[in-house]
């Protein structure tokens, strides 16, 4: 086998390509992420143009066909009451699914991080990570069954003597259902129990950072346990309670499947897309609808960055 010493015209491109990385380090890296960019740029960003441009496209509703004539009247209809109502009750959905994610998921991952240790805290990241193993349209439909009268729910509150509360909740208004598997309540909890793992994992990794001399040193100054939750530990692992909501509000915002399988009729934005897109064939509005959500998330990210939450992922 030949070495390069006695071929040194072969090696010569070679060797003084390196020496050209070598010295421009800079150009080295751009063509590491060149690749990357390049897809990023075109099949991300240059669907999301596509999507924009096509939301000003013209939907005729007599011969239900698209034109390429720009209006503004697809983002003119979303201030319509009806569909305003669609995207406020898919707001306020994410808001209370992130609401009760973080409040359920904190004490999880405080015990994680601080009192866990071997063998307990590998059997809590299966069990938080279990759920999330598991096909995403498979738990959906459980929980169908779960939530219907006559499933383990109603069991378990029948035997609490907690029945009657139940049906008083479901009577309300903003509940209404015959059973949990079809109200608000019950959409509610499948979403919450969906995305709460997303939240569990970036506020343990975030309470993990904090030093633990700096607990030490508010008990030594006489803090009491209380003080030093509020003082010391909420505002470091608070950005990860930032992080976690990032995706819980996301994915509750976007998400059209259990809308559709869990709770009443009434539309979000991911079925209102998905209906109008595959069921009518409007897609301008379809895509009206889609720069929502991108928007608000968008101004999510923004403020998130601004209380260093990237920093906790």
């Amino acid at each position: 086998m030949s070495s390069p010493t006695q071929f040194p015209n072969q090696w010569m491109p070679l060797r003084q390509l390196s020496d050209l990385f070598w010295r421009q380090p800079k150009l080295l890296l751009l063509v590491l992420l060149l690749p990357p960019l390049a897809w990023f740029g075109i099949v991300y960003l240059g669907s999301l143009l596509a999507l924009l441009w096509q939301s000003f496209y013209t939907f005729d509703d007599f011969t239900m066909a698209v034109t390429q004539q720009l209006t503004l009247a697809n983002y003119q209809a979303l201030f319509d009451a009806a569909n305003y109502d669609v995207v406020l009750r898919t707001l306020v959905m994410a808001c209370a699914v992130t609401l009760a994610a973080a409040i359920l998921g904190f004490p999880i991952a405080y015990y994680m991080a601080r009192y866990a240790k071997g063998w307990q805290k590998g059997a809590m990241y299966v069990a938080v990570m279990l759920p999330m193993w598991a096909s995403y349209i498979v738990k959906a439909y459980a929980w169908t069954v779960i939530l219907a009268k006559g499933g383990v729910v109603y069991w378990f509150y029948n035997q609490l003597g907690l029945s009657s509360v139940i049906d008083a909740l479901l009577a309300l208004p903003s509940i209404g259902g015959n059973s949990l598997s079809t109200s608000n309540l019950g959409r509610f909890t499948v979403f919450t129990y969906i995305w709460l793992p997303f939240m569990i994992l970036p506020i343990q990794a975030s309470i993990e950072r904090i030093p633990a001399n700096l607990i030490q040193a508010s008990a030594d100054l006489g803090a009491t346990p209380r003080q030093t939750f509020f003082t010391v530990i909420l505002p470091l692992a608070f950005p990860g309670v930032v992080a976690g909501s990032i995706f819980t509000f996301s994915l509750t915002l976007g998400d059209y499947i259990i809308p559709q399988l869990i709770g009443p009729s009434g539309l979000y934005i991911g079925t209102m897309v998905y209906t109008m897109q595959g069921s009518i064939g409007n897609m301008p509005l379809a895509a009206a609808f889609t720069v929502v959500p991108v928007l608000i998330i968008a101004l999510y990210l923004t403020i998130a960055r601004r209380l260093g939450a990237f920093d906790a992922l």
